[in-house]
């Protein structure tokens, strides 16, 4: 199936975030570690044209380090600041405020030349749902100031929140775009949990995460299940066999012992979003 979600309170966040980003200084842009590229909304790139940028690869506890680093530089090398963060234990929190600072240098410097002092930088934080941009902004301001949740959406309408005398924040809700031009980048929005689980196919994703687990972290299919996929591998499409196997591990049964493989789906994306797969990236620059 294709993955498109799009309802209507996204176009109208749209077109708030157009109204409003005349009154920025700067766009932070969350995008989560483990897809790094999909998981940016290529509207931000136009919605953000002029303005300073930074780009905060969240939950980068769940994404593999090496691929971090490796898409951190490959943003930078487009000019754009960077930072890798957990936002739930507040890790790497902390770099943003003189990351801030070099981002609005310029700007900082034309207010002290104009004799405008103490005037707070103004960010947008920007993202697609379920990022994690409440999250970072409270773990950002020490206390709890924005609204959190775990499921796409709860974000609905902008809020400005002063951090401290330096800085103040505007809120957004997540926003995807009208058309994934690409499937797979549906899929990975999908498998990590930016589009209601309601209208996706958790077969089919979990399908397509056993195949991309044999190809770059078979070991994360061993140690969580106890399978073996030396000899599964060989297999024209082993993917089927090793759900059916996750079913059995997982004790996801039917009367009768047969496997269930809509909850052992269910168990395995479940498992993925929550790190206990271990630290899996879903696509290298």
């Amino acid at each position: 199936m294709d993955y498109q979600w799009y309802p209507g309170h996204m176009t109208k966040a749209r077109r708030m975030m157009q109204e409003n980003i005349s009154l920025i200084d700067l766009l932070i842009e969350l995008t989560d570690a483990r897809a790094p590229q999909s998981g940016r909304n290529p509207d931000i790139d136009s919605l953000a044209q002029g303005k300073s940028r930074i780009i905060v690869l969240n939950k980068a506890d769940l994404a593999d380090s090496t691929a971090t680093d490796q898409w951190r530089e490959c943003f930078e090398r487009s000019g754009i600041l960077t930072a890798a963060v957990d936002s739930r234990k507040g890790s790497g929190v902390r770099q943003l405020k003189p990351l801030i600072d070099k981002a609005c240098a310029e700007k900082l410097e034309r207010n002290r030349r104009r004799g405008i002092v103490n005037r707070p930088v103004r960010a947008m934080i920007a993202g697609i749902p379920n990022v994690g941009k409440s999250t970072f902004i409270n773990s950002f301001a020490g206390k709890a100031v924005a609204k959190t949740g775990d499921k796409p959406g709860v974000t609905k309408g902008k809020q400005w929140i002063r951090l401290n005398k330096n800085v103040e924040l505007l809120d957004t809700p997540g926003i995807l775009w009208p058309k994934f031009d690409d499937r797979e980048v549906g899929m990975k929005l999908a498998i990590m949990g930016s589009i209601r689980d309601e209208i996706t196919d958790e077969g089919e994703l979990a399908l397509w995460l056993i195949r991309y687990l044999l190809t770059g972290y078979p070991e994360a299919l061993r140690e969580r299940y106890q399978i073996d996929t030396e000899g599964l591998t060989e297999q024209e499409d082993p993917a089927l066999d090793i759900l059916g196997r996750i079913a059995v591990r997982r004790g996801c049964l039917k009367a009768g012992g047969e496997a269930d493989l809509s909850k052992a789906s269910k168990v395995l994306i479940d498992d993925y979003r929550s790190g206990r797969l271990g630290r899996i990236t879903l696509e290298r620059p």
